[in-house]
């Protein structure tokens, strides 16, 4: 579960930032366009995501620092949500410029922020499912010892201290 949920993530962080990273003043737009953030900081936002969307889905794809970029991911695309419901409920008209674009809707087009949005909730609760739950097999922290041995998660009874043997536990 967390590898599907990882690698999906991965995919569209790395196609966003991607999209952006060789057009940074129209990720700038974009972000600006959004009327959210003063404009130094959404010039800050506007030249950084691109870079972070990347980052992470890098990470997510290797599964290194996987609990981190899950939390990362799952704040990003709560972010999203809240910045795209805000252009909806204040009626501005643009493009969310998730995969590129500078914030400007073409002539005759309509914004989609519903569907928007149910993506970017839907990648939200893939971004929390990772940050949950053991990276899985194929992921570096996994394979370099730096996630919990899976059994861990399912021996949530046991304490610590207990002298009793597992054998011995079954005989009670």
């Amino acid at each position: 579960m967390t590898t599907v949920s990882r690698l999906v993530l991965a995919g569209v962080l790395i196609f966003a930032g991607w999209g952006k990273i060789g057009t940074p003043v129209l990720s700038v737009q974009s972000v600006k366009a959004y009327e959210l953030l003063p404009d130094s900081l959404a010039t800050v936002v506007g030249y950084g995501l691109p870079i972070l969307e990347i980052v992470v889905g890098v990470l997510l794809i290797v599964g290194l620092l996987t609990r981190a970029a899950g939390i990362v991911s799952a704040l990003l695309m709560l972010a999203f949500v809240i910045g795209i419901a805000s252009v909806w409920a204040r009626g501005l008209r643009i493009d969310c410029g998730c995969f590129g674009g500078g914030g400007q809707l073409k002539a005759g087009v309509e914004p989609d922020y519903l569907i928007d949005i149910l993506r970017d909730s839907g990648l939200f609760v893939l971004g929390v499912v990772t940050a949950w739950l053991p990276p899985g097999r194929f992921a570096l922290d996994s394979a370099l010892g730096l996630a919990p041995d899976r059994r861990s998660y399912d021996d949530d009874d046991d304490t610590e201290g207990d002298e009793e043997k597992p054998y011995e536990k079954e005989n009670h």
